[in-house]
């Protein structure tokens, strides 16, 4: 059957018998596992390095722009993981359903989107303070037979996002007035619906105020005008068995309402109307186009060079350089790789400025380290994350952490277990021994530094098309 025809189905059956308020439509067992989730509170998160955080790819909330990592809730996850001392790692995500249960199994630990709280959800998660609020609106296009009035909403159809708080309100907007509405719910986020609204595949959406605005800014066709629901408070979900989190997390919105940071960071995205448009609509936006840099095809040849996904070059390239062919570090590396001197010379780049000339040389080193590693590291995930040490703090470090995690029994082709000598490299316990050649060295660094450029290949993996 034809969505087409799926979509009519449900919409003859909403007709009849109007639609359910409950959030989730779940079995018991399923409900019960959800309201008993895993055991995992701050003391773990910090043990193991990281916290995992749910966002959506939406102009409000997480968005790849020119190669960097931008959004609301993305600059106040980064700072909050910094305050706890940890690394994150994220979760992109526009299904609440899903982001629910990825909560409860101990695969997220925030929902960071920006949750109207109700006493549904909270049978699934503990609420944050709030870090906002949040209104809801009607979307649909201007012209003279505009709905002005909830009351003419009746015996309407209204796509809303699944499980999104804008069903229960609309539930209250139906029983308060009286009314017939017809509701269809799908997997997307606002800017997916809002978009659809504009282009006429649908009458009408809900969204919340700010991701209307947001929309509006590019959008000028369409009306946000028709207030849903007043403003509510919004927060982020965390497990219910992990108040130390919660609490943590409470006492980091304190100081930064405090602070002013959340209102100087509201104010950058979303009451600049003209960024918000160049940031949407740009082809090197993930929101907007599927380009990463001016230099994506040359950066696809090298690549392919190389074996690699061309976003994990990528990746390294903006790591090194932000896509600048003129960018030179403070130790006289230059061009998109940031060749030393004596790489340059070694692979023939006379002219390190040439982004033809940079990419390829540093690919050609890159070759020459995965032939270096390959006898000793066969498995080719597991060897890119030695290539990308090396190639940030010298192979004869990361090979000096292979020989000790080959002395200490370690084993040498994980390079979590090597990446763990390679920290100890600072150590004159370890820097001394006798199976080290290169000495002393801040492998701590390199360890971060390949932790970086993953995290971003992941970005980029998953809001990026091969």
């Amino acid at each position: 059957m034809k969505k087409t025809a799926i979509n009519l189905l449900f919409l003859i059956i909403l007709t009849i018998f109007g639609f359910q308020c409950t959030l989730f439509e779940r079995t018991e067992t399923e409900i019960s596992f959800w309201e008993n989730p895993v055991q995992l509170d701050l003391d773990e998160i910090k043990e193991r390095g990281y916290i995992r955080a749910v966002v959506d790819n939406s102009s409000t909330s997480y968005y790849i722009y020119r190669g960097r990592r931008m959004g609301y809730e993305f600059e106040m996850l980064k700072t909050l993981a910094s305050s706890l001392d940890v690394r994150l790692h994220l979760i992109v995500k526009s299904d609440i359903e899903e982001a629910f249960y990825l909560l409860n199994t101990g695969k997220a630990d925030i929902i960071a989107m920006n949750l109207a709280v109700s006493e549904d959800r909270k049978k699934f998660a503990s609420f944050t303070s709030p870090i906002g609020s949040m209104g809801t609106v009607l979307v649909q296009k201007n012209g003279p037979l505009k709905v002005s009035d909830p009351k003419d909403l009746n015996d309407k159809v209204i796509h809303i996002q699944k499980d999104a708080i804008f069903k229960s309100q609309l539930c209250s907007l139906q029983n308060d007035l009286g009314i017939k509405l017809s509701v269809l719910e799908e997997k997307g986020n606002s800017d997916f619906f809002v978009s659809k609204v504009n282009s006429g595949e649908i009458e009408y959406t809900v969204v919340d105020k700010v991701a209307a605005m947001v929309n509006a800014s590019y959008y000028n066709d369409i009306d946000i005008e028709l207030e849903i629901s007043p403003k509510t408070e919004v927060a982020w979900a965390v497990r219910k068995n992990a108040p130390l989190l919660q609490s943590e997390i409470n006492q980091w919105i304190t100081n930064k309402t405090k602070s002013g940071y959340i209102r100087t960071l509201y104010a950058k995205y979303f009451q600049n109307s003209r960024n918000n448009h160049y940031r949407s609509n740009s082809s090197f936006s993930s929101l907007g186009g599927n380009k990463i840099s001016q230099y994506d095809d040359l950066i696809k040849k090298g690549a392919e060079n190389l074996g690699w996904d061309w976003r994990m070059l990528a990746s390294l390239v903006y790591k090194e350089s932000g896509f600048d062919t003129t960018a030179t570090s403070y130790a006289g590396a230059t061009g998109l790789l940031q060749l030393m001197p004596v790489t340059l010379e070694r692979f023939g780049v006379t002219n390190p400025n040439d982004p033809v000339q940079s990419l390829m040389g540093g690919v050609n080193y890159l070759k020459y380290l995965d032939k270096f590693w390959k006898e000793r590291v066969p498995e080719s995930n597991e060897r890119i994350k030695f290539i990308l040490s090396s190639y940030n703090i010298g192979h004869g470090h990361v090979l000096d952490a292979w020989n000790l995690a080959l002395k200490y029994g370690g084993n040498t082709q994980s390079w979590e277990n090597v990446s763990h000598y390679l920290t100890l490299k600072s150590d004159p316990k370890y820097y001394r021994d006798p199976v080290v050649k290169s000495g002393y060295a801040k492998g701590h660094l390199a360890v971060s530094y390949v932790e970086d450029v993953l995290t971003l290949y992941d970005s980029y993996r998953v809001l990026i098309q091969p």
